[in-house]
């Protein structure tokens, strides 16, 4: 029987699969990465990823192992009448990554980085590094890491020593910087649902959404990336350090207007934006190089709070008008 769908709206559903766009999966590979996340945890098969650039033999760690989002039309099958999905093309049809191993792909942001800020494109990658210590209080005696930098980017020639200088490399003045990724978060309607649809023996196209979700770039910007930014970019600043923020396009153009500033000498943060292309006669995208953009910390705040506070009139008027509620 032909499922019914009242509210056609174009919805997110899943873009990246285990590494792989879905619309170039065939039935038998969505059944099967559909039956998999729906078996108990323990019971499920490893699942390759191929982002991961700095591990050996990468396995997905992210539960239901989608990589990223993307938006769908509402159309019907000619034969059965069922719901069709078909992705829909342009900007709106952007894949928008939701796990942020899905920007390591082939190392390309960090090479990008290390050419940008370091001049250099083959920069040694240290992983979370402790930055903030825990100052002595009734119940610790101070000294634990309380936060990190997600990374550091470290010119190759302070990662390997200087040998035929014969300088020691705890004498080579250290030039790196920050690096921090970030994907976005979903709202809405778990991916359960989805992967149910996919399951079903009866189905051999892309299905549409069968629930809504959307990119919750709210949650995403201002409330984890904007609060990272606050806590590491001063003391970077004050280091002589920049800080570099790789997001994908979509993420990228959610966020209000920042003041861009000319040259890297005079930014505090580089923006890294990519996108994805999909590689025809291929099951997967390809991350590519789209844009950098310099700014300081205090005009990053204003993009990532995304709005400009209102007249104080008016401020005032919205609390009389809750006054007599």
């Amino acid at each position: 029987m032909a499922t019914i769908i009242k509210d056609k709206t174009p919805r997110f559903g899943i873009g990246e699969w285990f590494g792989k766009v879905l619309t170039g999966l065939d039935a038998v590979e969505r059944r099967y990465y559909a039956a998999e996340t729906l078996r108990e945890k323990r019971l499920r098969d490893s699942q390759p990823c191929p982002f991961q650039a700095l591990k050996q033999d990468p396995k997905c760690t992210k539960e239901g192992g989608v990589c990223s989002l993307r938006l769908y039309a509402h159309a019907t099958h000619p034969e059965t009448g069922r719901a069709v999905g078909e992705p829909i093309h342009g900007q709106q049809g952007e894949l928008r990554a939701t796990c942020p191993y899905r920007f390591h792909e082939r190392r390309e942001v960090f090479k990008w980085v290390g050419e940008t800020i370091l001049g250099d494109s083959n920069p040694g990658l240290i992983g979370e590094v402790g930055f903030l210590e825990a100052g002595a209080t009734t119940d610790a005696d101070g000294g634990d890491d309380v936060g990190r930098i997600d990374m550091v980017l470290v010119k190759s020639n302070q990662a390997t020593g200087n040998q035929s200088s014969g300088v020691p490399l705890a004498d080579i003045a250290m030039e790196w910087c920050a690096l921090e990724i970030q994907a976005v978060y979903f709202s809405g309607d778990a991916m359960k649902g989805e992967f149910k649809a996919l399951a079903d023996e009866s189905v051999d196209w892309v299905v549409f959404p069968s629930g809504r979700r959307r990119p919750d770039y709210r949650s995403s910007a201002p409330k984890r990336l904007m609060p990272q930014l606050q806590i590491k970019v001063p003391t970077l600043r004050r280091w002589g350090r920049k800080m570099a923020v790789v997001v994908d396009r979509a993420f990228f153009d959610s966020i209000g207007e920042m003041d861009n500033v000319t040259d890297l000498s005079n930014a505090d943060i580089a923006w890294f934006v990519v996108r994805f292309e999909e590689v025809p006669g291929s099951p997967y995208s390809r991350l590519v190089r789209d844009e950098v953009r310099y700014t300081t910390l205090e005009r990053s705040v204003d993009g990532l709070t995304g709005g400009k506070p209102v007249p104080k009139a008016v401020f005032e008027e919205r609390v009389r008008a809750k006054m007599k509620q």
